[in-house]
């Protein structure tokens, strides 16, 4: 597996297993499903409610913790002051069945920030989470807590996909040392991606699927991607993305599927700020 060094000195493998949206009665099958395949990298999120089956999994496959890397979300609800986010964070890991996390992201750049950042850096200088990050800042949001805080996030995690590529954001990201994660690689199969013409013509090029192109497109811009699957067949061949690279020229056609807008929300919205400010967890 390939990996990148975050700002900190600790590798990440550049392709994981994602289980948003997967219910918890069928994540822990999915999770020991990849992780047979060899996935070793694992996302989840408090906000997702199927921590416990991702750890009851982990602790199932034998696989020693060293070899693996398992990324976990503050929500903002649970985070409106440095100790709601400790103990957040403990709840977290205690659904894990862990004693620390390889990275532990803040989910959304709402609420109290910079107090949720003042706990995660505590929480980082003690060893019990790795690497920390954000999940779904935009450049200013992002700058502005590199600049007014001690430790530089590792990772932040945002839409990313043909459609949406996120060019500014992965310049910023590159300058200031912050990787760039993708979530919804597939655009959750929106503007017909998995039959797209493009993407189709260039993987019949590589006898690979529009799929097996996008997980390359987002590797060979060393973005760390996490896509979903509960078929085991599905989970091997988005693992199978190793073997063969793109041209440039096949990238620059991707570069032109781009719409320079989100497929999803905009964090921009106020009343997607409102919704997601009120959202308690369980609700």
């Amino acid at each position: 597996m390939q990996t990148v060094t975050l700002n900190n000195g600790i590798e990440m493998p550049l392709l994981g297993f994602g289980v948003y949206q997967i219910p918890p009665e069928k994540t822990e099958q999915a999770v020991t499903d990849a992780l047979a395949v060899g996935y070793r990298l694992l996302d989840t999120a408090a906000a997702y409610g199927n921590e416990g089956a991702v750890g009851r999994a982990i602790e199932k496959s034998g696989i020693p913790r060293a070899e693996l890397f398992v990324t976990t979300k503050l929500w903002i609800q649970d985070a409106q002051a440095e100790e709601n986010t400790r103990r957040a964070f403990e709840t977290s890991l205690t659904e894990l069945g862990l004693d620390h996390v390889d990275l532990y992201l803040m989910h959304q750049p709402y609420g109290d920030v910079y107090g949720q950042w003042r706990a995660m850096e505590a929480l980082n200088r003690e060893g019990l989470a790795r690497a920390i990050g954000v999940a779904n800042f935009y450049p200013d949001r992002l700058l502005d807590l590199i600049l007014n805080n001690e430790i530089t996030p590792a990772v932040n995690q945002i839409e990313t996909h043909p459609f949406f590529q996120r060019t500014a954001d992965h310049d910023l990201m590159r300058e200031h040392g912050v990787q760039h994660q993708s979530w919804g690689g597939f655009a959750e199969g929106k503007n017909d991606l998995f039959t797209h013409p493009v993407l189709s013509e260039i993987g019949r090029a590589h006898d690979k699927s529009a799929a097996q192109v996008v997980l390359r497109w987002l590797i060979q811009r060393s973005i760390v991607t996490i896509p979903k699957s509960v078929s085991p067949d599905r989970m091997a061949q988005n693992f199978d993305v190793f073997g063969f690279a793109l041209t440039d020229a096949q990238m620059a056609r991707i570069a032109d599927l781009e719409t320079g807008t989100t497929l999803f929300f905009d964090h921009h919205d106020p009343e997607m700020v409102a919704w997601l400010s009120k959202r308690r967890l369980g609700s």
